[in-house]
């Protein structure tokens, strides 16, 4: 028995060390797993959204799905923060945006970039643009990739109607257009503004009666350009509201961006009535005071204009009675042109500071969202997309990788906790974005900056970061740097993360896309400057676009000069027409901007580069001729390209 006991008291003293080693040991692996996994949530917090966010429940207590949202997206052009009475303006005249912004969900720690495309680019796809080819505003880097997907295809997809009415500014050729891309009515300008290179010559610069394009033809509308958007927006809402289909409306006007020179003159003389109020909301003293206080009139008066028209949409929706059911959006597409009041931020459109990237996200459902209620999550442009899909209870399609997330939930319930994350913002001149040139990291309070100027296409030496708490120091005036260099080091590791992985998003990363030429889908293709490659809008510039033909054959160039050079009998001017190694010349060339130098040249099929100019003496046309002193030369405005 002895033997007995003493045996059965060693076999429960091993099976409770055993048992204890086991516990230890378990405990000992749990502890390693939580350590691990709050060390990847940690990494991953430093790239970007390293957890997803909260997803909206849209099946109420009786389990009735409820019906789809119409949604309509406007956008302003140049208007920044503080052009709105709401935001504390009380010069600028915004009732309806300021009643807009007191019924809605307001966020107000949302990033636009600081000029248009890439943001743009963003909002359409719920990507970062350095993902999408698109990486700057004009010489054919604001062209998206047409392998893109785009808010308006999976609405479309999914039995929305979808319009865009404005500015589009993604690329104006096939397949790169609005109509491409997934809207069934598309009304546009060209390029990124009326009274820019890719306009119509004969629009002569003009805001108010300007000629557009209704799903790629041509013709000339009436009214002051945003009128006119509202307007073609308003019938397009009428149209559907008679169908059973819900509508996507895109209301991205050109309007407050300048040219100043034709604006609503009763609106502008309002402001110039007061020249001393619109002086308190400049930032400094303009060295030409007189000339600024008459451009800022001209602003104010686009922005007073766009608000009335948003007055005309919102009685329209009234009248429709579907303004319950209807998700309103707005945002600036990037922060003001000129030094004025920007609350209590600093900076200018191109900028990195707040006043350039920091836009209003009024968010208006009268069926599902409280109004008034503010959010501080940090949100941005790239998160339009999820949101808008969200809350049109459509999945994101499973081979689409998105940046952004949905802020639906948030929208929803003050009390929903969004997940920690990063944006990152980059944008500046040139064909290939460089590391750190122009970039910045906000993820939580803090703010990492490298503000080498949007102008530049390249920095030189080192990146000299600027970090600020942008919670306790909004206006950006205490550089933190040299005193948390610890952040400064963790910030600067995530954004080379980041701009490696956007860098990467597919073969030839930032390789400008191609447009196509002779497809049915557009019989007529019309080249401008804002798609040519050179260093800028100037005729003087050996300018080239890049073309992928569909198919060999015979097609007719017609070409149009500015203020085509005078040929005469002792310094005769020779037209040139350049595709890859093949050239075609005329003597017959064009008396005025009216007339157009015309070739027939058989092409091969696939990839193209064309250029075409005017050029004296005939004996130096290799290249621009500008080694003798008496040469001349003269690169195309516009080409028109099509089929025999």
């Amino acid at each position: 028995m002895r033997s007995i006991d003493r045996t059965f008291r060693s076999g429960v003293t091993r099976l409770l060390f055993n048992r204890s080693l086991a516990l230890v040991c378990l405990a000992f692996c749990l502890a390693f797993c939580l350590a691990f996994c709050l060390a990847f949530l940690t990494l991953g917090s430093c790239f970007g959204n390293e957890s997803p966010p909260p997803v909206a429940s849209w099946l109420p207590d009786n389990g009735v799905k409820p019906t789809q949202p119409n949604v309509i997206l406007i956008m302003t052009d140049d208007q920044g923060w503080g052009d709105f009475g709401f935001h504390g303006n009380d010069v600028v005249r915004t009732p309806n945006f300021d009643a807009l912004a007191a019924g809605s969900v307001s966020f107000d720690n949302f990033y636009v970039s600081p000029v248009c495309s890439p943001t743009r680019a963003c909002l359409m796809t719920g990507r970062y643009n350095y993902r999408t080819r698109c990486i700057d505003t004009y010489l054919g880097r604001s062209m998206m990739d047409t392998n893109e997907v785009t808010i308006a295809e999976i609405l479309k997809q999914n039995g929305y109607s979808t319009g865009i009415f404005g500015k589009w500014h993604l690329g104006d050729c096939y397949p790169l257009r609005p109509i491409d891309q997934g809207f069934d009515v598309s009304v546009v300008h060209r390029g990124g503004g009326l009274a820019q290179p890719s306009d119509p010559i004969e629009n002569k610069d003009r805001y108010t009666h300007p000629i557009l394009f209704r799903n790629g033809v041509q013709f000339q509308a009436t009214g002051f350009c945003t009128d006119v958007y509202f307007s073609e927006a308003i019938q397009f809402i009428r149209q559907q509201d008679q169908s059973s289909k819900p509508f996507f409306a895109y209301i991205a006007t050109n309007a407050p961006h300048g040219p100043l020179h034709d604006v609503p003159a009763d609106l502008k003389q309002l402001y110039l009535d007061d020249p001393k109020a619109l002086h308190s909301v400049m930032v400094g003293r303009p060295a030409k005071l007189e000339q600024a206080t008459d451009d800022l009139a001209s602003v104010f008066s686009m922005i007073t204009n766009v608000d009335q028209n948003l007055g005309r949409l919102m009685a329209t929706l009234d009248e429709l009675e579907i303004t319950d059911n209807t998700m309103i959006l707005f945002l600036n597409d990037n922060g003001p042109a000129s030094n004025r009041f920007v609350g209590e931020f600093r900076g200018t459109k191109a900028t990195l500071f707040e006043g350039g990237i920091r836009s209003p996200l009024w968010m208006h459902w009268p069926e599902r969202f409280t109004p008034g209620e503010q959010r501080a999550q940090l949100s941005a442009h790239i998160d339009l997309l999820p949101t808008i899909l969200d809350a049109c209870q459509i999945a994101v399609p499973n081979n689409l990788k998105l940046d952004g997330q949905s802020l639906l939930a948030a929208a929803l319930d003050a009390k929903t906790a969004m997940p920690q994350r990063s944006i990152f913002l980059q944008t500046h001149r040139g064909n290939v974005p460089q590391k750190y040139h122009n970039c910045m990291i906000r993820r939580g309070e803090w703010k990492l900056v490298h503000p080498s100027g949007f102008g530049k296409e390249r920095f030189d030496g080192s990146p000299k970061f600027e970090l600020y708490n942008v919670l306790t120091d909004p206006g950006e005036s205490n550089d933190l740097a040299q005193i948390h260099p610890e952040m400064v080091q963790q910030l600067q590791q995530a954004y080379e993360a980041w701009f490696d992985d956007v860098s990467s998003t597919r073969p030839d990363n930032f390789a400008p896309p191609r447009i196509l030429v002779g497809y049915a889908e557009e019989p007529q293709t019309v080249l401008t400057w804002n798609d040519w490659r050179a260093k800028g809008w100037n005729d003087q510039e050996p300018g080239f676009w890049l073309l992928d033909f569909s198919e060999k054959g015979d097609y007719l160039f017609e070409i149009i000069f500015r203020n085509p050079i005078k040929s005469s009998s002792d310094r005769p001017v020779t037209g040139f027409l350049q595709i890859n190694d093949q050239r075609w010349e005329s003597s017959k060339v064009p008396a005025n901007a009216s007339d157009r130098l015309t070739f027939t040249a058989n092409v091969d099929a696939g990839a193209a580069k064309v250029s075409c100019f005017l050029a004296s003496p005939q004996s130096d046309t290799n290249a621009r001729p500008d080694a003798k002193p008496d040469a001349r030369f003269q690169s195309a405005y516009q080409i028109f390209i099509r089929r025999k």
